[in-house]
This record gives structure tokens, C-alpha cells and sequence, in this order.
């Protein structure tokens, strides 16, 4: 196809499969996160619906890595004339000097709490990502119909094992705020208050639906999307200074837009913490909680999406697996929490001065596991379009192949950490017991 039968094929897939309410705005210059709110779960079903009903693919790996801002950007993978075009030579994926390494999103929380660290002198806040590669999610919130779905919130996802490693090793008590049992507009008001007279050093955490702030750019535009923001006043009462660490982004919102995202009943939660009791964390706590965090035998995604797969495949609950699109929708939101072991080791890398080539080659194979989750997604969303179990082999193939690199990544990541504790002698409790496990 010519380019300009490409975008005409994405305007036709965006109207007729995605019911898309933004074509107003639609053409090749148009931005596909900010003007027509395709984020990268839809940025999969586009990608199938071209591959379904005109024939246009490409490989798992363009599909998964490559960074597409536009409309051009997307039509020129599929467009003759772009087919001798050489790649623009840029940084390997997944390295310390490329921007996707920079604009990683993981865990809003961690991202909130650990803003206040490395706003420390002296505080290394890599560690405290321990905790996020496998943190806890959900299947199924107690709601008919969610029984079997994957979800990153749900009331039975707690942060209060980030909360009590945050005191041990940090030192500031980060104290819940944001009371359930009252009423949204006292809630509202003790929000108001805490931000109206927080001292300088008062971090103030409000969890607001971001899909009712639509001016913050995001990729991953949920509806609902319970998400953390740190909130202060500015110089305008009507205006909030709002600083979003996860997405890396501060400036200024008007106070009504985030009192409605604030009060949706979406979203419920809100945190404080004083910055000035920050402290440098002990060695032998950091070895516990690398200790509480490594589940060097478990990867507990892995076997979530394959049970899930597995339950739509056999019919139960009356799930079928044109449902599995819907039950692993949240699959991106989570698995971009892999990129967390990339701050594991960082933080061991540094300590004992390693070479940066080698820290680099594990970058590489954790590139390539977070890329080998978006590839799963997409199986998963042709299958669930098709209805042909016979893609179900392949799926669980690459479960299979996501299982083998993730026990890899974690049998190097337990390595470094024995040298580690090696070099500060610290006691070898466990140690021989997780490499036992990684062997």
C-alpha cells in the first residue's frame, strides 16, 4: 500500500473497530497519544485490525520497540515506499543513554515516595524498586463479571508493605490520610487542609482518576485510572502546583480539575510523609528487603496470565476467549514494572563498581522481556478477535520463553546481590538457600 492508503486504512480502523471520538482531528500530523487518545493497549488492537482486515503486518519486534508519535510514523511501517528507507541508527533499546530508559513508568506509589528520596542529597533511591517487579496485583476485584481479569488496582492491592520498608529503611512513617469510612467531600476537605498548611518539607499524596485530566499526557489512558499525585499550593488559590514523579512531569492545574478527578468514585486514597527525617538506609536492612522483595523460584505474572488464558480457553465462569481481551487489558500496565530490575542493577552495579558493559547486556535481555510482554498482549488480542484456539499454543510458548528469560534476569540479579552482601559481610543467611534456587 501507498502511504496515503495506510492512513486512510488507520482512519477506517479508528472509526469502524475503535468508534474513536476524536477524528476531527485526524491526519497523518496528528499525535496519536495527545490528539486521538491511543494509548498502547489500543495501539495493539490497531495494530490487529490492520493485520485482519487489510493484510498489513509487520514483526513482532517493529511492532513492540519501535516509538510512534504520529499517524505518519504509524503508516510509514506499513508503506511501500518506506520499505527500502533505512533505519536511523539510535540507541539499543533499553540503554542507560536512550529515552526510553529515562521515561519509564512502573509504579505510581514508589514513583510518589521515592521522588522525596531523590530529592535528598546523599539517598540513593534505586533500591526501594525491590519491591516493584513483582508487586502485588489482582484477579478479579470481587465484581460479577471481573472474575477473571488482571487488574494492577483493586481493593485487595495494598501499599502498605511499600509503607513499612519505606519507615525501616527511610525513616519517615508514611501515614494514610485518606480515611474510607467518611464521606468524599470530608475526604475532599482534609485533603484541602493538609495542602493549605503543609510545611516546606510535607510530601502530600491524593490518588485522582487521571482519565478526568485529560491536558496530562499519559500511554496508558485507562478509564478509570487511579493514579498518585503530589499536590502543593502555588501562587494562584485557584491553582494546584502538581508534580506527577511517575510520569515525570510537574506544573500547574486548576483546583477544580483536580477536585473532580479527585472525587471520582473511581478512586479512593491519600498519603503524607515529612521529607526532613529521611535517612540513608543500613545495609542489613537493605538486605532484608531485597530478601522480602527476590522470589527467585516465582514469576508471578507469568503464571497469572497463564492461568487467566487457560480459564478462557476452557470455558469456565462462561468466559470464552473472546473475553480475553477485556481480562488482560491491564497487561501493559504491569508488566512495564519489569523494567524495576533495571534499578536492581543499577544500585549493586554501582556499589561494587562494575563495568558498565555488562550492566548494559542485562538492560538488553530486560528490554527484552518487557518487549516480549507487548508481543504476548498482541497474541493474546488475535486470539480473543479470531476465536482460533489453535493461536493458544503459541501463546503459552511464549509464557514459557517470558518464564525462562525472567528466572534468567533474577538468577544474575541474585548473583550480584550475594557479592554484594559478600562485600559489605554481612551474614549469609538465605544466601546459599537463593542460590541453590537460581541454579
Amino acid at each position: 500500500m501507498r502511504r496515503d492508503e495506510v492512513v486512510e486504512a488507520i482512519r477506517t480502523v479508528l472509526r469502524d473497530h475503535l468508534q474513536n471520538q476524536h477524528l476531527h482531528l485526524f491526519g497523518p500530523s496528528a499525535r496519536l497519544n495527545e490528539d486521538l487518545y491511543i494509548d498502547s493497549i489500543l495501539m495493539m488492537e490497531i495494530f490487529l485490525q490492520l493485520e485482519l482486515s487489510f493484510g498489513l503486518c509487520v514483526p513482532d519486534h517493529v511492532m513492540t520497540s519501535r516509538e510512534l508519535s504520529t499517524v505518519a510514523d504509524l503508516a510509514g511501517l506499513f508503506a511501500e515506499e518506506e520499505a527500502a528507507s533505512p533505519a536511523v541508527p539510535g540507541p539499543p533499546p533499553g540503554s542507560v543513554h536512550g529515552e526510553e530508559y529515562v521515561d519509564i513508568k512502573v509504579h505510581c506509589f514508589v514513583s510518589s515516595v521515592c521522588d522525596a528520596l531523590k530529592r535528598t542529597p546523599g539517598i540513593d533511591h534505586r533500591p526501594f524498586y525491590f519491591g516493584v517487579w513483582d508487586a502485588d496485583f489482582a484477579i478479579g476485584d470481587g465484581t460479577p463479571g471481573k472474575e477473571w481479569m488482571l487488574l494492577y488496582h483493586a481493593p485487595s492491592v495494598s501499599h502498605d508493605f511499600f509503607r513499612h520498608w519505606f519507615r525501616r529503611l527511610y525513616g519517615p512513617e508514611v501515614r494514610e490520610w485518606y480515611d474510607r469510612t467518611r464521606s468524599k467531600s470530608d475526604n475532599l476537605a482534609t485533603l484541602l487542609d493538609l495542602v493549605e498548611t503543609r510545611s516546606d518539607t510535607l510530601s502530600v499524596m491524593a490518588m485522582v482518576d487521571l482519565h478526568h485530566l485529560p491536558e496530562r499526557e499519559n500511554k496508558f489512558n485507562q478509564n478509570p485510572f487511579p493514579h498518585y499525585l503530589m499536590l502543593e499550593k502555588s501562587a494562584d488559590p485557584e491553582v494546584f502546583f502538581v508534580s506527577d514523579p511517575d510520569f515525570r512531569w510537574e506544573g500547574e492545574i486548576a483546583k477544580h480539575r483536580i477536585v473532580n478527578a479527585f472525587c471520582q468514585p473511581t478512586v479512593g486514597g491519600g498519603f503524607a510523609f515529612d521529607r526532613s527525617e529521611i535517612h540513608a538506609p543500613a545495609a542489613e536492612d537493605l538486605k532484608a528487603y531485597f530478601e522480602a522483595c527476590f522470589r527467585p523460584d516465582a514469576n508471578p505474572l507469568t503464571g497469572a496470565v497463564r492461568r487467566i488464558v487457560a480459564s478462557h480457553l476452557a470455558g469456565k465462569n462462561g468466559r470464552t476467549p473472546k473475553h480475553l481481551g477485556t481480562a488482560l487489558r491491564e497487561l501493559p500496565v504491569i508488566s512495564i514494572r519489569k523494567y524495576a530490575y533495571e534499578h536492581g542493577f543499577a544500585f549493586f552495579w554501582r556499589a561494587l563498581g562494575l563495568p558498565d558493559e555488562t550492566f548494559l547486556a542485562h538492560c538488553d535481555e530486560i528490554e527484552e522481556l518487557i518487549q516480549g510482554f507487548k508481543a504476548l498482549h498482541y497474541a493474546v488480542l488475535r486470539l480473543a478477535e479470531t476465536g482460533d484456539a489453535g493461536l493458544a499454543p503459541d501463546i503459552f510458548e511464549r509464557l514459557d520463553r517470558l518464564d525462562r528469560l525472567e528466572f534468567a534476569i533474577k538468577a544474575a540479579l541474585g548473583a550480584v546481590f550475594r557479592s554484594w552482601c559478600a562485600a559489605n559481610r554481612l551474614s549469609d543467611e538465605h544466601l546459599q538457600r537463593d542460590a541453590e534456587v537460581a541454579s
